[in-house]
């Protein structure tokens, strides 16, 4: 379990790096657009994915006081955000590594956004982690169509292919 955990925060730095190529091509205006995602643009929703990571890495960490709002805003510059989240889920990854197989199993409890006391097992805590990038990326993927911009091939299967290669 441990090792599917350390490539899959692999593979969601590769797949950010895939989809910023794409979004690259976009000026600063369009990528800030509100074109009616949840998060209203490109920009907030790639900030959003950030904020989440963070997030539940501080969670599982016990660390409650770093969380921040979902719908906060970290970065306001795009050649900020990029390094930032590509940084997250490489500090994800060398997290991951330190960690003892036994840790994956265990259950946290952490205060929810509404001041509930929650709990999750770590390896679900890491699932939605994984889930929730994918689905947020899979917005910003419509919406580059939308704005005629091509969207990547970020399927696990084709991270695995260029591994390989």
């Amino acid at each position: 379990m441990r090792d599917y955990f350390i490539e899959q925060a692999d593979y969601q730095r590769w797949a950010s790096a895939e989809l910023f190529k794409s979004l690259d091509s976009l000026s600063d205006v369009q990528r800030q657009a509100d074109i009616s995602l949840f998060f209203r643009n490109i920009h907030k929703t790639v900030d959003h994915i950030l904020i989440v990571t963070r997030n539940w890495r501080a969670r599982l960490a016990g660390e409650f006081g770093k969380v921040k709002s979902h719908d906060a805003s970290l970065f306001d510059e795009w050649e900020q955000l990029k390094p930032a989240v590509l940084d997250e889920f490489a500090q994800l990854k060398t997290w991951l590594t330190q960690k003892k197989p036994e840790w994956f199993q265990q259950v946290v409890e952490y205060p929810g956004s509404d001041g509930t006391k929650r709990r999750v097992s770590v390896r679900d805590g890491l699932i939605h982690v994984m889930t929730h990038a994918v689905h947020h990326r899979g917005q910003i993927t419509a919406a580059c169509t939308r704005l005629h911009v091509p969207s990547p091939e970020m399927d696990f299967l084709y991270y695995l292919r260029r591994k390989e290669s």
